[in-house]
């Protein structure tokens, strides 16, 4: 007789082996994901009757109904003094299918992530729209917890987030700390940030944006003296102005470029690059200050001047991918094949590699020869 699947124990021997996220599909061996690698773990596959029990296990009183008849389903789970972790509950091919991802008790610093210490300057603005962007797994969620506990320790403020779910859990440090979950505490995120507004806040935390609405909210938001953190799919700053004026209609283009100019006051667009040894994830960031030149260019639909400028603005501390991956080659941290493989420009970081890069940036690790 077969053992029946502990989900518990399974999801706490994961984060041991230092797991980000764990698959679970109907006749298939538990699957997970480290270092960027998925990995089937040699265990039985697993049956309908596996998958049931772990949903009805995992999944919380609040959408026990849904989870019965909803096609895609977002909630959190927790294991006590373990971790907490995002799930997505979805269908193929008629059965269930989880995807869970380990969100740490413990939000972790900027130093401690290993990201650039000049994004320290987006939690010292008092409104505007910092955006954090970049693909599936990225760890955007990890940035903007980082950033928006570094607000919660140092400065008295009022934090509200808008989360679908809520993953990482603040604790009141100098700011209080206000946390509200989509479909269990407001309904949308468009509506969410709306309410935020009457609830005195200083920084509204917008856990996606995924549509017009959401956006219109997030821009009204920063334009009324609040400072909004939110997060996009998107891989740099280029594309991430693109898709936000991309979501209105031609002849409401204009006028969103310009409301977007007077309240963009940066963009952190990143990916993680694996380790030279082949072991642990490194963050690699373009970073974006939007200067009066920027927002400029941002408003006559100049976009393309923007990389050239990034990688000229070393005064504002700004970044682009290349210098990034470039600063972790140069730092013996990964390969040169790895940063080749995550490069956008690869005939540059080519030139840069070669020591024949004439930019003028003064950023750490990255020299003008």
């Amino acid at each position: 007789m077969l053992t029946q699947f502990n989900i518990n124990s399974f999801l706490i021997k994961a984060i041991s082996i230092g797991a980000s996220d764990v698959h679970l599909r109907v006749d298939e061996r538990p699957i997970v994901r480290k270092d960027g690698k998925i990995i089937k773990i040699d265990m039985p596959k697993l049956t309908e009757e596996d998958i049931a029990n772990i949903v009805n296990i995992i999944t919380p009183k609040t959408v026990k109904t849904k989870a019965n008849s909803a096609f895609d389903l977002d909630f959190s789970y927790e294991i006590k003094d373990v971790s907490r972790f995002r799930v997505n509950l979805s269908q193929q091919l008629g059965k269930s299918a989880l995807v869970i991802r380990n969100i740490p008790f413990v939000i972790k610093g900027i130093e401690d992530l290993n990201l650039p210490l000049s994004i320290e300057q987006f939690t010292r603005l008092n409104n505007g729209i910092v955006l954090i962007t970049g693909p599936t797994g990225s760890g955007k969620s990890t940035t903007l917890a980082s950033l928006v506990n570094y607000i919660n320790i140092n400065y008295p403020k009022h934090i509200i987030t808008i989360e679908d779910p809520i993953e990482f859990i603040f604790t009141s440090k100098k700011s209080i700390i206000s946390q509200r979950q989509v479909e269990i505490d407001t309904p949308s995120f468009p509506d969410g940030v709306k309410y935020a507004m009457r609830q005195d806040p200083d920084v509204i935390l917008i856990g996606e944006i995924r549509d017009r609405d959401t956006i219109v909210s997030a821009l009204k938001a920063s334009e009324t003296g609040h400072l909004v953190f939110a997060t996009l799919h998107t891989n740099d700053a280029i594309q991430t102005i693109n898709r936000i004026v991309n979501m209105f209609d031609p002849q409401d283009r204009q006028h969103i470029r310009s409301q977007l100019a007077s309240t963009l006051r940066g963009t952190i667009s990143q990916k993680l690059v694996t380790g030279k040894a082949g072991t642990g994830r490194h963050p690699a960031c373009e970073i974006l200050v939007a200067t009066p030149t920027i927002k400029d260019f941002i408003i006559k639909n100049e976009l393309e001047q923007i990389y050239t400028l990034v990688g000229k603005g070393s005064f504002n501390e700004m970044l682009t991918m290349n210098m990034s991956l470039f600063k972790l080659f140069k730092d013996d941290i990964i390969s040169e094949e790895e940063a080749l493989k995550h490069s956008d420009n690869k005939n540059e970081l080519k030139q840069m590699l070669r020591g024949v890069f004439h930019g003028t940036s003064n950023q750490k690790g990255v020299t003008n020869e």
